[in-house]
């Protein structure tokens, strides 16, 4: 099924009950859409517990970077939490809460980047930034948290990003932003907050030029040639370096991603879909 009939599926007037399981949680929002094959292995019934997370991460074999394969423990522990998870692959999760709930689905979508970006984190820990965290890790963070991965067919799409320039891209451009682009996410907080979205959403994004070609793979093979392609790119020290790498999106701009974007006066709320730093300068 294509993405543009898949997003048109969800409901717009759901309401989740945030303290209260629900097996469809992932047709709530069209970001949550990519997993929905991860997802499936979930039961309908009520929370998975740690034992149930962890067989959906033994089944797909996801290991941390210095090859030790993760497991899924109780929160609480003497080592700060990224090192913990290098050093032992003990990936701290919380039962009943949707915010880590995200964190595995995450790892399970994205292994390789995740890892990738554990290992940054990691390496970031030295003595220098042990007492104040660095713009590094604050950049890696911020990704982590709140990021969102934005494929492009059309490069002018991209910089219509980076230039604050949502009403263009939008609105003027939205028939290519439907069918060359895609918004994959990333960030498990920014994955939590679309199950109650709000005027304001933001998400953090990395862009990728990409080949057409690509947009026309089944969603399980765009994430894992995604991913692949992610954990690269962490690799280079030079990535991340800050949080202005990071584009800030509107998250509730994509194309029917909200039921008043369909109306071009939604994006004259400079407020939401603000001009940028150049354009204030």
């Amino acid at each position: 099924m294509k993405v543009r009939q898949i997003v048109h599926q969800c409901v717009a007037s759901y309401t989740p009950v945030m303290d209260k399981w629900n097996a469809a949680f992932v047709q709530v929002h069209p970001l949550l859409l990519p997993l929905r094959e991860i997802a499936a292995g979930i039961s309908e019934n009520d929370w998975p517990d740690l034992a149930a997370l962890q067989r959906l991460v033994d089944a797909t074999g996801v290991c941390v970077t210095s090859g030790r394969p993760l497991r899924l423990v109780a929160a609480g522990g003497k080592l700060p939490y990224e090192i913990r998870v290098y050093e032992s692959g003990e990936l701290e999760c919380r039962e009943h809460n949707w915010h880590d709930l995200f964190n595995v689905l995450t790892w399970l979508v994205f292994p390789q980047t995740k890892a990738a970006l554990n290992a940054r984190h990691h390496g970031g820990w030295t003595a220098a930034t042990r007492d104040g965290r660095g713009a590094v890790r604050d950049a890696l963070t911020l990704f982590d948290e709140s990021g969102l991965v934005v494929l492009s067919a059309e490069p002018a799409l991209l910089q219509l990003i980076r230039d604050f320039h949502w009403k263009p891209l939008f609105w003027e451009q939205r028939a290519a932003v439907i069918n060359a682009m895609r918004f994959l996410p990333f960030g498990h907080a920014l994955c939590e907050k679309v199950l109650a979205p709000y005027r304001g959403l933001t998400g953090h994004a990395l862009l990728l030029d990409i080949d057409a070609g690509l947009l026309e793979l089944p969603m399980p093979a765009l994430l894992r040639t995604v991913d692949g392609r992610l954990a690269n790119l962490l690799i280079d020290p030079q990535i991340l370096q800050s949080t202005r790498q990071l584009s800030p999106l509107p998250v509730l701009g994509i194309p029917g991603w909200c039921s008043d974007n369909a109306n071009a006066a939604y994006y004259d709320d400079t407020g939401y879909f603000r001009p940028g730093r150049s354009a204030r300068r």
